[in-house]
């Protein structure tokens, strides 16, 4: 059973019809509560079969000095340098960082929204593009976005410029005289997935290249995806000289599956990935790429949390926008194709 799914004090005030307060008082300290409100608290806390204990009154009383980040999918090495940064932040106020899978699973988002509720952390790192719709009319905890966007909410967010930073890829591409360059895109309902796509789609426009919907496909920034989707475009006997994945992981997918239909990286095709992440420059070939400045963001991600956290809220929101840089190795090279 995960924590959301057990009976909460939240649970037994609205069955009540009372607040939390009230019915902490009329379990703790029921002299103070009128009898038909305790009558009611007490009904209540039979029906749902809630439990009260010490720790989580202690939570409601004091900080836990513990901050969720909460991660798309924990098993990507994209997300190390960014721990890193959040821990390094953290561990200087005195805080500690605990790490969520979010695996796109609403049950998931859920659980660690509502493990701050409780108080079991002070506050969550959001590197997820979107909330359940059943959260967004909800009082949301401490929340602090990074490298993310969730729309309609007015959050703090660290970030950088994707669809630039895509449209600085795709030009280094056409620069090297290719014209038929596939994107392989992250979720297009969330805001990394659109802005990549959207400097993908204004480099060529801008290089008078028609966009062709036959060469993007949708994928999901992980490995499988890269060398799943790629395989696809190749039996469906696709044309391309080269190929821009959002995220470095999928461009690793993508040269084992041109690999394996012996096209060679870059003599045949010309791969760019998004991320920078370590295993890029290990790759063979080693990958163009991206790069975020991944320690600094999580750095940055934390002390918006630690402002918050203060109470020391400022309007507007902040938003702290990180530079990124195209880094130019050898797995791109000029388009022998005529």
């Amino acid at each position: 059973m995960t924590m959301a799914e057990h009976p909460n004090i939240k649970a037994v005030a609205d069955m009540a019809g009372v607040s939390t307060a009230t019915v902490s008082r009329a379990l703790s300290r029921p002299e103070k509560v009128r009898e038909d409100t305790r009558r009611r608290v007490l009904e209540a806390v039979a029906a749902i079969g809630f439990v009260p204990n010490d720790q989580a009154r202690a939570f409601r009383r004091r900080a836990s000095h513990t901050v969720i980040l909460l991660v798309r999918d924990i098993s990507n090495p994209f997300y190390l340098d960014i721990y890193k940064g959040v821990e390094e932040a953290a561990f200087a106020a005195g805080y500690k960082v605990l790490m969520g899978d979010a695996r796109d699973d609403d049950r998931r988002i859920r659980h660690y929204i509502d493990a701050v509720r409780e108080r079991h952390a002070d506050g969550l790192i959001l590197m997820i593009g979107r909330l359940p719709d059943s959260l967004r009319n909800d009082r949301l905890p401490p929340l602090v976005v990074a490298l993310e966007a969730i729309a309609g909410l007015d959050l703090p967010t660290v970030r950088v410029d994707n669809a630039a930073a895509a449209f600085e890829a795709v030009t280094h591409l056409l620069q090297l005289g290719h014209r038929r360059i596939v994107h392989i895109t992250g979720p297009l309902g969330e805001h990394l997935g659109t802005a990549r796509l959207e400097g993908y789609r204004r480099a060529l426009e801008q290089a008078g290249i028609a966009y062709d919907p036959d060469l993007v496909v949708e994928g999901d920034f992980s490995l499988s995806a890269g060398r799943a989707l790629t395989l696809g475009l190749l039996d469906r006997g696709r044309r391309f000289t080269a190929l821009f994945a959002a995220s470095d992981q999928m461009a690793l997918g993508a040269i084992g599956a041109l690999k394996s239909h012996g096209i060679q990286v870059p003599r045949d095709v010309s791969v760019v990935g998004f991320d920078d992440t370590l295993v890029a420059g290990m790759l063979d070939p080693p990958l163009t790429t991206i790069h975020q400045p991944r320690r600094e963001i999580g750095q940055a991600a934390m002390a918006l949390m630690i402002r918050q956290l203060k109470k020391s809220r400022s309007a507007p929101v902040p938003q702290h926008c990180f530079p990124t840089r195209l880094v130019i190795r050898s797995s791109t090279a000029p388009c022998h194709d005529p």
